[in-house]
């Protein structure tokens, strides 16, 4: 009777435990709703982005073979585990707790690649393991070395977890001696590479460095056939994440950091969430953007930390012809609750924005230290149109240069100026040339409630002289810097209810623009007049300073301007 009743009790303990690990070996990783509040005060129309979904089907890279540490290449067993599943149906790939080395990753429909809390997926830093490919890079259609991970017409795929993925990118990148301290150069020229002739710029290979010195553009060769890429296949760094022409797609979690060129890069794409995400980068990385999103649509950036090398959230569209004839642009966007540290640019749209930006919002986001907060960039030969831009609700402190930025004239500088890099090559030309579809276009773009202290200038407002800027207003923003706002080959500007504590210079200075409306505009008293109104085209100024009884004593007019550019309020 003992022994039936054990036997049946471990009988039923033994079915017990097997639906418990065969409910553990199938639970899908949970996928959290979008917070209502992600849509709530947003001043663009857009449908909500659908949410991933995936089968219960868990695997681990481990049933695969893999191997942790750090030392074995896992390549091909994470590849029969995203295989594996997607021939099921789809469902979850697990890297668990550890370092795991590996080639790039390509992910396929219905794939959640998961890292656990603890892991470490290290990229390989053996260039053989990046092949070219046709990709587009700064908005060009060229050839790439293949990205780490890579996704390519799927749908429904995410990258969820706790984990860090690093793409080793210091393997592969160019760095120049004025960002590094002198033991850290020293350092770098002792581990390898080779010196450019001036020995101001360090490459880790001579093929990194023959491509560098057969530029076109800043990161693409004047190369077009492939054995002569082949030649400088080192320098043709890879963006980290690829994810091109792919519906569905949610990065939720991770940290992500030390990428080859960029780190993440949606192209093409619909219906992307990107959320929870610490996007890491060295600061002297040069084009270590974190996040560039480029002619995408329906996309939600919430809840992320970016420090980095190059410009943090960045919208782009393509680049001149190449751009404009994909015709597609980035639109349906909203992006809130973000911090940005180090960063060429906060937020940025531009400068590849060939083909088109239109309905963005922007809110509740912190600058800390960035180089410039908000910042728009474009050049002629561009084209494109950047329109309905919303910004609101924007707190920037310590930002060296400009807290508001749009530049025109835009060659490729960092916002600070670095070693061989010269301020002439951005400065503007006074000389008209025609308005054809290579001019770019700017226009309807509204913040408020924007607040930045201890910046280097408060804004910077610059067109070109024959395609104005138009139609930007900025709203309750105090804004505290060396110097104060700069208007030039503006049309439609409203300054209203703004705050400018200027150390050094006028509060405002208006240069060839025209139907400026300033009201309620208040500023220190530093020993400058308050506005200053220049060139021989500017017109249709309207003033209204508050809190001053003899306004006409706080503005400068040129004298190559009539009494009538200025009226006052």
């Amino acid at each position: 009777m003992k022994n039936k009743f054990q036997n049946t009790y471990t009988f039923k303990m033994h079915i017990l435990i097997c639906i418990l690990l065969s409910f553990t070996i199938g639970m899908s990783q949970e996928i959290e709703p979008v917070p209502s509040s992600i849509y709530e005060n947003v001043a663009i129309e857009m449908s909500k982005v659908p949410l991933v979904s995936f089968p219960k089907l868990t695997v681990s890279i481990e049933k695969y073979g893999a191997v942790a540490g750090g030392l074995e290449k896992n390549t091909q067993a994470i590849e029969k585990a995203i295989s594996e599943v997607s021939k099921k149906g789809g469902g979850t790939v697990k890297i668990p707790r550890g370092i795991w080395l590996t080639g790039p990753i390509t992910l396929k429909s219905n794939i959640n690649l998961h890292l656990e809390d603890g892991a470490l997926l290290l990229f390989s830093k053996n260039f053989e393991d990046y092949p070219l490919i046709d990709t587009s890079f700064e908005g060009l259609n060229t050839m790439r070395c293949i990205s780490p991970i890579n996704a390519m017409n799927v749908e429904n795929i995410a990258i969820t977890g706790k984990g860090v993925i690093d793409g080793n990118g210091d393997a592969w990148r160019p760095v120049k001696k004025g960002k590094m301290t002198s033991k850290q150069w020293d350092n770098l020229v002792a581990s390898g590479g080779v010196l450019s002739e001036d020995g101001k710029i360090w490459f880790p290979t001579k093929s990194s460095k023959k491509g560098f010195d057969s530029r076109e553009y800043f990161n693409v060769p004047n190369l077009t056939k492939k054995e002569d890429l082949e030649s400088v296949k080192d320098f043709l760094r890879p963006v980290m994440v690829s994810i091109v022409n792919c519906n569905k797609v949610l990065l939720d979690g991770p940290t992500f950091q030390n990428s080859p060129a960029w780190n993440i890069h949606p192209l093409m794409s619909e219906n992307v969430i990107i959320r929870n995400l610490k996007v890491r980068n060295p600061w002297y990385s040069q084009n270590g953007d974190g996040l560039d999103l480029e002619s995408c649509k329906n996309v939600l950036i919430y809840n992320n930390t970016f420090d980095v090398g190059d410009d943090a959230i960045c919208i782009k569209s393509g680049k001149d012809k190449d751009g404009r004839d994909r015709g597609i642009p980035t639109e349906n966007v909203i992006v809130k609750n973000n911090t940005v540290y180090h960063a060429h640019g906060g937020f940025v749209i531009g400068s590849e924005m060939s083909g088109g930006v239109k309905n963005i919002h922007v809110s509740n986001c912190n600058f800390i230290g960035t180089d410039v907060g908000l910042r728009f960039k474009s050049t002629r030969g561009r084209g494109g149109v950047v329109e309905n831009i919303y910004i609101s609700d924007i707190n920037m402190i310590n930002i060296p240069t400009e807290a508001i930025r749009f530049n025109m004239f835009y060659s490729g500088n960092a916002p600070i100026l670095e070693e061989n890099q010269k301020a002439e090559d951005e400065q503007r030309d006074e000389q008209k040339v025609a308005v054809t579809e290579e001019t770019p276009v700017f226009k309807n773009i509204y913040m408020k409630n924007i607040i930045a202290t201890n910046s280097g200038k408060a804004a910077f407002f610059m067109g070109l002289p024959e395609k104005s800027l138009e139609n930007v207003t900025l709203e309750n923003a105090m804004l505290e810097a060396d110097e104060g706002i700069t208007v030039i080959d503006t049309r439609g500007l409203q300054l209203k209810n703004v705050k400018v504590i200027s150390k050094k210079t006028e509060a405002l200075i208006i240069y060839n623009s025209n139907d400026i409306v300033v009201e309620g505009f208040t500023f220190s008293d530093n020993g400058k007049k308050a506005v200053k109104v220049l060139g021989t085209t500017s017109s249709e100024i309207k003033l209204e300073l508050a809190d001053f009884n003899n306004v006409k004593q706080q503005i400068s007019i040129a004298k190559s301007l009539s009494k009538e550019t200025v009226s006052f309020q």
